[in-house]
């Protein structure tokens, strides 16, 4: 989930941009079909692993067209990895008709290596929606491992 050292940051900011742009053309080429707002989100996370990962977390969704909702993260996967980490960061999903496409749960694979501060850049997707997601934190880990990243609302946080 994560990449080591300072200079790395860099180079999550990179693979962000990268991917942001990828899904900024593909959802260019949906033409008639495609949504109408773009949402936004902040969150913090943390979490361990040991083969088994597990990480928890909240955040704040905003929309473009005035929707906005707290939300919970929990990330759940399995596969060769260890360690502990937090983290903070930002995402951008891809353009939704309400924000109640973002809900549910998120595939992602992921190789990560880090120590005492760390980046992290990914894309999830489920179905037609993608989320970019660039994060700094703290921490350790190492490995390979598949995850699942669900968003949830928080009871009545829908604005």
């Amino acid at each position: 989930m994560n990449i080591l050292g300072k200079g790395c940051s860099f180079l999550a900011t990179g693979i962000f941009l990268f991917v942001f742009t990828a899904s900024v053309v593909i959802a260019s080429t949906k033409g008639a079909e495609g949504a109408e707002t773009k949402c936004r989100m902040t969150f913090n996370l943390s979490g361990w692993s040991i083969i088994y990962e597990t990480a928890s977390g909240r955040g704040n969704v905003s929309c473009d067209n005035g929707q906005s909702a707290a939300v919970r993260l929990r990330i759940k996967g399995g596969g060769l990895t260890a360690g502990k980490y937090r983290l903070h960061g930002r995402g951008e999903f891809s353009d939704v008709w309400d924000i109640s496409e973002i809900y549910g749960a998120y595939a992602a694979a992921e190789a990560h290596a880090g120590a005492v501060r760390s980046a992290n850049a990914q894309v999830l997707t489920k179905g037609r929606v993608s989320l970019a997601i660039a994060s700094k934190g703290s921490g350790f880990d190492l490995g390979v491992a598949f995850s699942g990243f669900k968003i949830e609302p928080l009871k009545n946080s829908h604005k």
